[in-house]
């Protein structure tokens, strides 16, 4: 018993370094600063001023980007500096890592102000109420699923960001409205 005890206790100590390092979501606004091509890292300067540094991976998907020629063959798949972006990123200890970028203006997404009546994440909708007054029912995209602020209280206002495609309009990402 008391063997069995010492092994678990062992086990346990062995692991907790391996859960301190946390795994969050997020995305950030602004605009492309800076591209690295050696590194496949962007610099991204955020609405608020502050700059942060994301690295590509071979998984990291752009969104609204012309899909033609070189721009599909290089690192960034067609991104520019001074471009426009939503980034979505999944951070793990100091390191960012770019999940997606979304082109944000005539070429990328759209934005509008609503109020959020219901999110179902399980069907990827939500409710909204749009600023003439309409009731309509937005599709969510699994990051905006993923990346959805738990505290959305009903009636809250929001800023979506949205493509339509297929005839309906899909929210790629979502935030309090400022």
């Amino acid at each position: 018993m008391f063997k069995h005890l010492l092994m678990v206790l062992a086990v346990a100590a062995l692991a907790a370094p391996l859960g301190a390092i946390q795994e969050k979501h997020g995305v950030l606004v602004g605009e492309i600063v800076r591209l690295d091509a050696a590194a496949k890292k962007l610099v991204l300067k955020a609405e608020d001023g502050t700059e942060h540094v994301l690295k590509f991976t071979a998984w990291s998907a752009v969104h609204g980007a012309l899909a033609a020629g070189d721009a599909m063959r290089d690192a960034f798949r067609g991104l520019k500096e001074g471009a426009a972006v939503a980034v979505h990123y999944t951070e793990r200890g100091s390191e960012k890592t770019v999940d997606a970028v979304d082109h944000i203006g005539k070429e990328g997404l759209k934005k509008a102000t609503v109020a959020v009546h219901k999110i179902d994440r399980v069907a990827k909708t939500m409710v909204v109420e749009t600023e003439s007054g309409a009731r309509e029912t937005l599709h969510l995209t699994g990051l905006a699923v993923r990346d959805a602020e738990k505290d959305v209280k009903k009636g809250g206002k929001m800023t979506v960001y949205y493509t339509e495609q297929g005839g309906r309009k899909v929210v790629h990402f979502f935030r309090k409205a400022i």
